[in-house]
């Protein structure tokens, strides 16, 4: 089920938009509504048609502009999508989309005449041909579109491995949903430098998930990989540091990788583990003692929240980090 946007490359596209079936009319009947969306979406979208489901019609479109990438996500009650070689002719889009079922309705169907069946958290590569799909009552997919040179420029012979369906279990995949839902925090977007390096690695995921071979992967590997695996590491240290058990190997048992790999990937941003648990702990704290929401905690009860089991060493600690003793700041 595709959702592209006729200008997913161009520079002139904002960096994020909405399109909502809860703005339209209230006036109109549920059926109205639907027409009304489905010409707006085709206008501004096209091609492909879209049909919906027996409940309540609802519907939200979400593109965001990544560089050359466009990230769209749709959700609510279509449940149809068509491609036809009509649509193709007269609205071309000169790019792959690596199609995402995020929902928890199977979505099947076919693409160029060979069957597709999306389980949840899976995906396929689409190059803009024929298809036809059906999901369940209320969907949830998504669409990364990547300019077709891009693709075919970095991994050799990508457009064979169209339609073939990556099953949720794969790591890359799993590491790009991972991936986005950072992207989709950051708004604004930051500037060109890091565009560049987040599309870059979005790219190389994309090559991976897909198949990637030979020289192709291990470039891919070097770049894409590490650093999606380095901000899985980062994410699941931000919202467990408080815990006094956190380490490389229960973090590595969490996201797959060896502990000795936890500890050089964050080595290589120049912070070891405990240097990076540390300062989120101190900072942790800081913020609770300037807080009157805990003035009446005592300052041993703060430290023990934040993930410290020794006293002493975080009077320590924090005096060095920010030159007074917790009781001084208070």
């Amino acid at each position: 089920m595709s959702v592209a946007q006729k200008n997913s490359a161009g520079p002139a596209m904002p960096s994020s938009q909405e399109f909502s079936s809860a703005n339209l009319p209230e006036h109109l009947s549920d059926r109205d509504r639907f027409y009304l969306w489905r010409d707006i979406h085709f206008a501004e979208v096209g091609m492909v048609e879209v049909g919906i489901s027996e409940m309540p019609f609802e519907a939200t479109l979400q593109a965001s502009v990544i560089g050359r990438l466009t990230w769209a996500r749709m959700s609510g009650t279509v449940n149809r999508v068509t491609r036809t070689p009509q649509s193709i002719r007269t609205n071309s889009l000169d790019a792959y989309l690596l199609v995402m079922n995020l929902g928890q309705s199977v979505i099947g169907g076919t693409y160029r005449r060979n069957d597709v069946v999306m389980e949840t958290r899976s995906a396929f590569l689409d190059a803009c041909q024929p298809q036809q799909f059906m999901g369940g009552d209320h969907n949830v997919w998504a669409n990364l579109v990547l300019p077709r040179k891009i693709l075919d420029d970095r991994f050799a012979r990508i457009e064979e491995r169209q339609g073939l369906v990556i099953g949720s279990s794969n790591e890359a995949l799993g590491l790009l949903h991972n991936y986005l839902a950072m992207v989709d925090t950051i708004s604004p977007l930051p500037g060109s430098a890091l565009i560049d390096h987040i599309g870059d690695t979005i790219i190389d995921l994309v090559g991976l998930a897909t198949g990637a071979k030979g020289d192709d992967a291990e470039l891919a590997n070097t770049r894409g990989l590490r650093a999606a695996r380095l901000q899985a590491v980062t994410k699941y240290i931000r919202s467990n540091y408080r815990n006094p058990a956190l380490s490389a190997s229960s973090i590595g048992l969490r996201t797959g990788l060896s502990a000795r790999y936890v500890q050089d990937l964050l080595a290589s941003t120049g912070d070891s583990l405990s240097e990076r648990i540390l300062e989120l702990r101190l900072q942790d704290a800081r913020a609770m003692l300037m807080d009157t929401r805990y003035q009446e905690k005592r300052i041993g009860d703060i430290a023990l929240e934040v993930g410290f089991n020794d006293i002493s060493y975080f009077n320590r600690s924090f005096k060095k980090r920010f030159g007074c003793s917790p009781r001084a700041l208070c």
